[in-house]
């Protein structure tokens, strides 16, 4: 069994008198695609915010590469290579196509401020190499003709895709997409879903993702997770899942008599 990029281990959350969920554990393997699975207000996005340090948990402990990230707050757990989306976009909608990507660079860039000032010769190397780096990126979703267009023209779909883009620039290590396809249609969505598994394999990364449709995301997750009012009721492979007989009776509804 190859070391996990990510273990939870024992995670419970409480707002307020509600318990989220309790005793949370499950791991992700480096290269692999999860899916977090579970019910509207089962804590799925909750999740998400403990990871990026949104929140603390109030019990449970969160390893990335075998470390603890309780110290670290929301920038430095980025940098530490968890990238996320969110389920309502949160673009720069003033800025362009590409200066929404390339802002996400801004840790990677390697000149002082005087050479930034003055527009020295480093300054105008590393923005040669960001530049390069943002239109290579979004060739992944064919929009290097948007990139001087405002990221706010876009269409929604669009929009979803340039987000994914954005947090893609940070180089992460895992990558955390929060209903990357709300909103498409199903020819755009199930494209989506493609990209998604072309981005796992090109980049090398981990891929933990919140999607509703169960059926979209079978054939490309590895596996899944699945939350039911504050607890895991399964955790596999999809085949597993499909005929798990608690998920069939929570999501499904109770199996039919032969």
């Amino acid at each position: 069994m190859s070391e996990a990029i990510l273990e939870v281990c024992g995670l419970t959350c409480e707002r307020g008198e509600r318990t989220l969920f309790r005793n949370l554990s499950f791991a992700v393997k480096p290269g692999t695609l999860v899916r977090i699975a579970g019910s509207n207000g089962a804590g799925k996005t909750t999740i998400f915010n403990l990871l990026t340090k949104v929140y603390q948990p109030t019990h449970g402990t969160i390893l990335l590469n075998g470390k603890d990230i309780h110290d670290l707050n929301t920038a430095q757990v980025n940098r530490a290579g968890i990238a996320r989306t969110f389920q309502n976009i949160r673009l720069f909608g003033e800025l362009s196509v590409e200066e929404n990507v390339t802002v996400a660079m801004d840790t990677q860039m390697h000149y002082t401020m005087p050479e930034g000032i003055f527009r020295l010769p480093r300054f105008w190397k590393e923005e040669r190499i960001v530049h390069e780096r943002a239109m290579e990126l979004l060739s992944i979703f064919h929009m290097e003709d948007l990139a001087n267009a405002k990221a706010n023209s876009l269409p929604y779909g669009a929009q979803r895709r340039l987000e994914i883009l954005r947090a893609l620039a940070t180089n992460p290590s895992l990558l955390l997409l929060d209903e990357p396809a709300a909103g498409m249609n199903p020819s755009e969505t199930a494209e989506l879903m493609e990209n998604i598994r072309s981005i796992r394999d090109t980049f090398k990364i981990a891929v933990l993702l919140i999607e509703h449709d169960m059926n979209l995301v079978m054939n490309i997750c590895e596996g899944i997770c699945v939350l039911n009012f504050g607890q895991v009721i399964a955790k596999g492979t999809p085949e597993d899942i499909q005929n798990n007989p608690e998920v069939i009776e929570a999501y499904l509804g109770k199996q039919k008599e032969a």
